[in-house]
């Protein structure tokens, strides 16, 4: 797990066995996840939480976390 991802995962959880009501990022597309985070990151959608999240995190970081989750299995 790349850094930051720890902060996703609370809520993103990697495994199946974990219900949540947030939708999942496991095997999602890297650059679909890091398009979403960006877009939280500035502004461009509004969030809860994600927005205050993503702000904390750079380019480098987003792609790492973004391409760590899509590799993971669903």
């Amino acid at each position: 797990m790349p850094p930051g991802a720890s902060s996703c995962s609370g809520c993103h959880p990697v495994g199946a066995e974990v219900e949540t009501p947030v939708s999942r990022l496991s095997g999602r597309s890297a650059g679909d996840i890091a398009a979403a985070v960006r877009d939280f990151r500035d502004g461009k959608v509004p969030g809860t939480v994600m927005d205050r999240i993503a702000k904390g995190f750079s380019d480098a970081e987003i792609a790492a976390i973004a391409g760590w989750y899509a590799a993971q299995k669903p």
